[in-house]
């Protein structure tokens, strides 16, 4: 009885999930620059905090193919770089898709449609209102933190029996004679922040062609101005 439970698990899994994974890894998407943060207003009168991005038009600076490269994708690039702060490698690579040089580029694999090489991307070629999009950034740096702000310790409590000056500070590492040695892994105070950070399922609330403007649910990591990725 638990083998045929099992087997049917697994034919569930091998038909349904994977094929189900295998489809959400596929990623199209437009490079952007976060603008900074305000609040909508649903039907219901309910304020939804968002996150405005700046979102292409992003050029297509590369064309992957099988045949060549060995696997499928487009590079895109976004935002306008003096000639002078370019390599003069990535100037003829820039000529090639005939645009300006550009600050940041990205591949994206998967993409639905067929793209030529200097085609500018927009968010109407790309996304929709309503669909769920995932941002990638780089979160802020937080500098050199301690595990209250680093790992969120709760501290070491009160006052009592003679303590002083320890409310903040992590507590035993480890013990004394065995395995007298720090495990790897253990939470301690550190370097935090500036780290590449993914928000997955953050709905399109609002899109504005006109500006190159996207409007999407909640946070989004990075400072205002940072790059991130939109990912389909």
């Amino acid at each position: 009885m638990l083998n045929c439970k099992f087997l049917t698990l697994h034919s569930v899994f091998k038909n349904r999930l994977i094929p189900a994974i295998l489809k959400h890894n596929k990623m199209s998407g437009l490079i952007g620059k976060k603008i900074g943060m305000t609040s909508l207003y649903n039907a219901d009168g309910q304020a939804l905090a968002c996150t405005v991005i700046q979102a292409g038009p992003c050029v297509v600076t590369q064309v992957r193919s099988e045949e060549k490269d060995g696997y499928s994708a487009l590079q895109l690039a976004f935002g306008e770089k003096k000639e002078k702060n370019t390599t003069k490698p990535m100037l003829g690579h820039f000529k090639k898709a005939n645009t300006t040089p550009k600050q940041k580029l990205v591949e994206f694999k998967y993409f639905e449609e067929e793209h030529e090489l200097g085609k500018a991307l927009t968010i109407d070629d790309i996304f929709t209102e309503g669909e769920f999009v995932d941002v990638v950034g780089t979160a802020k740096g937080r500098g050199f933190q301690g595990v209250v702000k680093r790992h969120g310790f709760g501290g070491v409590g009160g006052q009592t029996h003679g303590q002083h000056n320890r409310a903040r500070h992590p507590g035993s590492i480890g013990a004394c004679s065995f395995p007298s040695r720090v495990f790897k892994g253990m939470k301690m105070a550190g370097r935090m922040g500036n780290n590449r950070v993914k928000i997955q399922n953050l709905r399109i609330l609002k899109l504005i062609p006109e500006q190159n403007l996207l409007v999407v649910s909640g946070s989004v990591p990075g400072s205002k101005n940072s790059f991130v990725i939109i990912e389909k």
